[in-house]
């Protein structure tokens, strides 16, 4: 297998930056009609963005953690919900990546290939000759309507009794669509959910979370290659970051562009921009924003820099990843928020892009994932000396 030429940082994020007017004009739509419109997929999968967390051996650019940030940031200020598809896919294609190097041939064969998942284990795998049965539903599968595979999570019983997470893949066109995804926030994400109904995965396809969860990966292909030496919950911690800080930026560009020659109703202020109160929140936002850019990119750095020095994770540093992410998603949602009551009453028409900026981060903020106060916990319990209380570090 070649190695395709690789693009480098800045050009994913001017490939993101050209799909803008595209991405834009799509957004209503994707609003509407709950999931992200056919010709955005199109237009991110010739850009290259679904092959950013792909391995080189198969086409793929092997993107560090940075590009990941400044590429979602850049995405999301168009569209969150292609933003945050995309971001999901960088997830679960790097899972793929874990896999045997034999399951992984045959996955990244699939032309214009996209993933999706969840790390949820809401379903059952029984074991049986050859492999397991994959009986379940999972939720919040961003992706599902446009992807090939599906990373799959799901308990299955152990010889002493106890059951045991496992991680496998499966093609979506196995799995039966729920199409439930009405919501307030990321709409056009098409988040659905994902149903198996006896689903025959064969043993190799089949990896123990929690040797996953402790870098103990299958693949012999690519052992030595950067992306592949983190842990998988910092990964995604950088992997989905990215989105938070797009919308932050998205919602100083629509204040800015609204402020000139906008009166505050029931005062003197005949423009917005001579009001103090304007400088103050205008002030507090961006500056909140410029906070929360730098807990994400703090976490990237993290990832990228004890990749490349192939270095093990303290406990301490596995729990600042996740409170750095969470930390990332509070300021970006406070700085939304701020310019959201500033733009008064008008702001509550759907053609004012504020209101749906702030539905979309607060959506991110109630992830289970990167949920602030969870992750704040996390890191609290350990800098106190105590074990966490979850084992997805």
């Amino acid at each position: 297998m070649e190695k395709t030429q690789i693009p480098g940082a800045a050009e994913l994020a001017q490939r993101a930056s050209r799909l803008a007017p595209l991405l834009r004009s799509h957004a209503a739509w994707g609003e509407q009609n709950r999931r992200v419109h056919d010709e955005s997929i199109e237009a991110l999968t010739d850009a290259g963005i679904f092959r950013m967390r792909m391995p080189q051996g198969y086409g793929g650019f092997e993107s560090d953690a940075a590009t990941m940030v400044a590429v979602a940031s850049e995405l999301a200020r168009h569209d969150a919900s292609a933003a945050w598809t995309a971001s999901v896919s960088w997830i679960t294609t790097w899972m793929v990546g874990l896999f045997p190097d034999e399951v992984q041939d045959e996955v990244f064969a699939t032309p214009d290939l996209r993933t999706c998942g969840t790390l949820s284990p809401s379903a059952l795998a029984e074991p049986v000759d050859g492999g397991f049965r994959f009986t379940g539903r999972w939720g919040f599968v961003s992706g599902a309507l446009h992807s090939q595979w599906q990373v799959l999570v799901a308990m299955t019983p152990t010889p002493d009794g106890r059951q045991m997470p496992v991680l496998a893949l499966a093609r979506v066109a196995d799995l039966r669509i729920v199409d439930d995804w009405d919501t307030e926030g990321l709409r056009g994400s098409g988040s659905v959910s994902t149903v198996a109904e006896n689903i025959f995965v064969p043993a190799a396809w089949v990896l123990p979370l929690p040797a996953v969860l402790q870098e103990q990966y299958a693949s012999r292909r690519n052992a030595d290659a950067r992306i592949f030496r983190g842990p998988l919950l910092p990964t995604a911690s950088a992997s989905s970051v990215g989105v938070a800080i797009g919308l932050a930026r998205a919602a100083i560009e629509a204040f800015q562009q609204r402020l000139p020659n906008r009166k505050i109703t029931y005062t003197t202020y005949d423009d917005q921009r001579d009001a103090p109160i304007t400088h103050l929140q205008l002030a507090d936002a961006t500056l909140t924003a410029d906070a929360a850019q730098f807990h994400a990119e703090r976490v990237a750095a993290l990832l990228d820099t004890k990749n490349a020095d192939a270095a093990q994770w303290t406990l301490l540093e596995r729990t600042r990843a996740r409170a750095d992410m969470g930390r990332a998603c509070e300021l970006a949602q406070h700085a939304v928020g701020v310019l959201r009551r500033a733009s008064g009453g008008s702001s509550i028409y759907r053609t004012v892009p504020i209101q749906q900026i702030f539905r979309d981060v607060q959506a991110i903020n109630l992830h289970a994932l990167m949920h602030p106060d969870t992750n704040l916990e996390l890191y609290g319990r350990v800098l106190c000396g105590l074990e966490p209380n979850t084992f997805y570090l």
